[in-house]
């Protein structure tokens, strides 16, 4: 069995993010990366499939050179291969991205047999555009299914069953591998390296494509940042001497009959 999960090289969540001053990036200067957190739950499931069906579980991204961090620490939680879709830059639209990424996965595939499963995560932590995974199993000519919180993989029958969660219930899916999969946050519990672990991620080789993928025709037109929330704690008083504030408050907010 052969699964491959797409990750993509994100700003730590909670950090503050500045714009540079021609709207068009986001300034990387003081930031630290990571994947994002459906990413995460991707990584953690393709190694949580290896583990129990065997085969080999394979890490994609597409960006710069430092990217390679990324790589290596799902290499570390024990994904076995790694390939770097190597650009100037992770700020391709979607359909460029997704075009680089579907020619990359049929040149592995070429080589190396068809991936009975793909996961993607949901959607990225950066700009949240819930389409390469769409994209790239249009272009693959695959079912997909996104928002998924459970995957049972099926392999004597050549089908796998998803589940994801609507208002009231849940919604079970099967479909026939090679199929590729959105995840989301809370599909599972990611685990954290261990030592030996990060020790072996030194030692994997990244295998290095240049991602080439057709012009989308998606512009950006600018990169707005949200004003910032500030919020005022006032003390209103210590110990018993602040009772009667806190009942005139309590009043004035119409908690009080």
């Amino acid at each position: 069995m052969r699964v491959l999960v797409c990750v993509k090289r994100v700003p730590a969540p909670g950090a503050r993010i500045n714009i540079t001053d021609d709207g068009q990036a986001v300034d990387a200067a003081h930031l630290g990366f990571t994947v994002s957190p459906h990413e995460e739950c991707g990584v953690e499931e393709c190694v949580q499939l290896v583990e129990r069906h065997g085969g080999e579980a394979t890490v994609l991204t597409l960006g710069p050179v430092e990217a390679e961090e990324q790589l290596r620490y799902a290499a570390s939680l024990g994904v076995q291969h790694a390939v770097l879709l190597s650009a100037d830059t992770t700020q391709w639209d979607p359909q460029r991205t997704a075009s680089a990424i579907a020619d990359a996965i049929e040149t592995l595939e070429a080589e190396d047999g068809a991936f009975d499963l793909i996961l993607f995560g949901n959607e990225s932590a950066d700009t949240g555009g819930f389409q390469v995974g769409i994209r790239v199993a249009h272009k693959l000519e695959r079912p997909i299914v996104n928002a998924i919180k459970g995957i049972d993989l099926d392999l004597d029958n050549s089908k796998v069953t998803a589940r994801r969660e609507i208002d009231g219930g849940r919604e079970i899916y099967e479909l026939p591998t090679p199929a590729i999969l959105g995840v989301k946050e809370g599909l599972n519990l990611p685990r954290y390296p261990t030592m030996k672990g990060r020790l072996a991620s030194k030692k994997v080789e990244i295998k290095v494509l240049e991602a080439e993928g057709d012009e989308g025709q998606q512009s950006r037109v600018t990169l707005l940042q949200p004003p910032e929330q500030v919020s005022n704690t006032v003390k209103i008083g210590e110990g018993v001497e602040a009772a009667p504030a806190i009942v005139d408050l309590l009043d004035e907010l119409g908690v009080l009959s």
